[in-house]
């Protein structure tokens, strides 16, 4: 991949970046860098470039701890929405550190990269630039998933591969090879040897199936084959039955989605033999089996709906796993969609949502922005009012929240009540 011509590059390829002697360049990047803090009340656009470019600075010293407080610094910058329209002559060379960090540096540096990686794909939006974003980071995030690393490094592979898929896959293709990456996670098969699979810790597990569940929100649009959900289906209803209660929750998200998405729906007339138009034998089972676990699914969550308390239960988590799975019952048994709100910038700007997938999206990108999802858009709401003009947060027509530059469009997702 290129290097920015903006950047001051320094080395050869990614792969040697932290193996090389760079006297003339480290001398006095690490004790600067804790002077390198951004105003936020600053909008001084110099000022910002030339802290970016210390900060691509301090990812080429060979100094661990270094690199890992100069990624700590740019996720920060990044969650407050201060590098936009800086970093798109930068991206390669960044996204080039990215993935060394995660390659070689330690577990802490690899989380932050990848963390950074995710948070320069939003920043970037939906265009060429967020695509070769996720061409390029697929591979390591990928072999971090294969290997089974460490927990926290695992999960975070999860978060960045959902994200950079969301925002930068242009195709089915593209999204189903990073659908199948994390449901290997969540699904491990036999390995050669007999008594190979591992099983995913429940932290990893929850965090596949929240990542899966989130990346799935974008197939709506597309033509799905309804003959082949039936095994993964079957699989989800069984993690309702989980231990871990994060598990049980993500588990019904995720079965929640794909009632929302018909997966579970196969008519009789669409099972008939193609000889006879009678159900076949094979065909006709399958709508047999997929009202089964409709039944299944539906009686599971009315018992955790209902679930109580016992000895020293966490009383919230339980809470919160009660609200969810009656919504979950009230949708499959009437149809009644989940529907929230939130004030963006002010009382008259609401941000609403008023189905499973777009609750998905927008609970998985409140999670992954922290404390900077208002920030981001609180300024998008800022910028449209000034300049007609902003990076906003819209739920476009392949079932995506994107972060997209362009004229203001009318979306029912983002309103301006007055």
């Amino acid at each position: 991949m290129g290097k920015s011509k903006k950047s001051k590059v320094r080395g050869g390829g990614g792969d040697d970046l932290l193996d090389s002697s760079d006297a003339d360049s480290v001398g006095s990047s690490s004790t600067a860098l804790s002077d390198l803090s951004i105003s936020y009340a600053t909008e001084n656009v110099n000022s910002h470039e030339f802290v970016l470019d210390k900060y691509i600075d301090a990812l080429y010293e060979k100094r661990g701890s270094t690199r890992e407080a100069a990624l700590a610094s740019l996720v920060d910058a990044f969650e407050s929405f201060m590098l936009g329209g800086l970093v798109e002559n930068k991206y390669a060379t960044l996204l080039s550190l990215f993935n060394t960090s995660i390659k070689k540096g330690s577990t802490k540096e690899a989380c932050l990269a990848s963390r950074a990686i995710g948070l320069l794909s939003i920043t970037l939006g939906a265009g060429s630039s967020s695509h070769e974003t996720m061409v390029e980071s697929h591979p390591q995030l990928s072999k971090v998933l294969q290997t089974w690393s460490d927990a926290s490094k695992m999960i975070s592979a999860l978060d960045c591969l959902a994200v950079v898929t969301f925002v930068g896959a242009t195709d089915l293709a593209e999204t189903e090879v990073s659908l199948k990456a994390m449901w290997d996670v969540i699904h491990p098969k036999s390995g050669s040897n007999v008594g190979t699979v591992r099983k995913p810790r429940p932290p990893v597990l929850a965090a596949a199936l929240s990542a899966w569940t989130f990346l799935l929100t974008t197939i709506g649009s597309w033509r799905i084959n309804t003959d082949s959900w039936k095994e993964p289906i079957a699989f989800l209803s069984t993690l309702l039955g989980a231990e871990d209660r994060a598990v049980r929750m993500a588990a019904g998200e995720a079965l929640a989605l794909c009632f929302e998405l018909n997966l579970l729906d196969i008519s009789p007339s669409e099972d008939a033999d193609d000889d006879t138009g009678v159900p076949g034998s094979s065909k006709g089972k399958l709508f047999l089996d997929m009202q089964a676990l409709k039944a299944k699914i539906a009686g599971l969550a009315s018992n955790l709906s209902a679930e109580a308390g016992g000895k020293g239960a966490d009383k919230k988590n339980l809470s919160d796993q009660r609200d969810l799975f009656q919504r979950i019952l009230d949708f499959v048994k009437y149809g009644e969609c989940p529907e929230e709100s939130m004030k963006i910038a002010g009382k008259r700007d609401v941000l609403r949502v008023a189905s499973w997938s777009e609750l998905i999206q927008l609970n998985f990108f409140k999670r992954f922005l922290g404390r900077g999802f208002l920030k981001h858009v609180q300024v998008t709401f800022l910028e449209w009012s000034v300049f007609h003009c902003a990076n906003l947060l819209v739920h476009v027509a392949n079932a995506r929240f994107v972060l997209y530059t362009g004229q203001w469009t009318s979306s029912r997702y983002l309103q301006h009540q007055g």
